[in-house]
């Protein structure tokens, strides 16, 4: 996965609040990386195939950055398989992992 520039990204830091839920929209297999929010809408494009997870691993890569948050404080809570997903942010989910 081609790593998108900080400066590329938002700076959604302000919704990395504990317990937040993100609804995201995927396109997979995009020409580049990008978050783009508009009127309250994650939109994410990663380069990366939908095929053995690889597409999941680089939108929660990117929306943690975008965030500013680990990887691993986010938690997939619906849409393995769909472009729809729905992430949830907090430090429980690490705890939940140990």
């Amino acid at each position: 996965m081609a790593r998108a520039k900080s400066r590329d990204l938002p700076d959604l830091a302000h919704l990395a609040v504990e317990g937040a839920e993100f609804a995201v929209r995927v396109t997979p297999g995009a020409a580049r990386n990008a978050v783009v929010e508009r009127d309250g809408v994650l939109r994410i494009t990663v380069t990366a195939a939908p095929e053995n997870g690889k597409a999941n691993t680089a939108v929660t890569q990117l929306l943690a950055r975008a965030l500013g948050v680990a990887p691993s404080a986010l938690t997939l809570l619906r849409g393995e398989t769909s472009r729809e997903k729905l992430f949830r942010y907090g430090v429980e989910a690490l705890r939940r992992r140990r």
